[in-house]
């Protein structure tokens, strides 16, 4: 095991692999609360349905649930457009769909990152035509330099720049999501 950053030591899968900390846990964890603390206001009075963005926005999901301050539900999607790739292949597919109808609720779609947005762009519409009240999405990350097409996305972590990143839920073939913190991937 070696230490990469001030909270967290690494297995030994990966620390030959990681390059820069992007966002260590300590910072992340304090935008979640302030996002939180957010949508709490936005949402005042009315119930919120937080859809999950499997499996890359399932730390952020648990975490930024637990300091919404009202009534939610939880439901969860899953879709897939980079396959082991490092890079979105543009073709989004339907993986697992919801369990919960969406008529007459207001939606806060939670997302771990986004890149070219083609994949959110294409969830937003898939979710306003299940007839919504609202349709919000809430991104841990934006790769602002990335963007394909024009997003409203009405909460963001943290914006980085186009590497490829992984931790705290983020993946390269399913491996990295279980580290506390958000590093670059060097080069395979």
């Amino acid at each position: 095991m070696t230490l990469h950053s001030q909270n967290e030591v690494l297995p030994n899968f990966a620390h030959n692999k990681l390059g820069e900390l992007i966002l260590d846990e300590k910072t992340l964890q304090r935008r979640i609360v302030e996002m939180g603390e957010e949508i709490t206001q936005d949402y005042m009075g009315r119930q919120v349905l937080l859809v999950g963005i499997l499996k890359g926005a399932s730390y952020f999901m648990s975490d930024i649930s637990r300091h919404i301050k009202l009534p939610v539900q939880l439901d969860y999607m899953a879709v897939a457009s980079y396959g082991s790739a490092t890079k979105s292949s543009g073709v989004v597919r339907i993986v697992k769909d919801l369990d919960l109808d969406l008529n007459d609720k207001h939606v806060l779609i939670i997302e771990d990152v986004v890149d070219s947005g083609l994949t959110l762009s294409y969830l937003q519409k898939y979710l306003y035509a299940k007839h919504p009240l609202s349709v919000e999405t809430c991104a841990l990350l934006l790769k602002s330099e990335n963007q394909k097409t024009n997003l409203d996305i009405k909460y963001i972590g943290f914006e980085i720049g186009k590497d490829f990143v992984v931790g705290y839920g983020l993946d390269h073939n399913e491996i990295y999501r279980n580290l506390t913190s958000i590093y670059k991937l060097n080069e395979l």
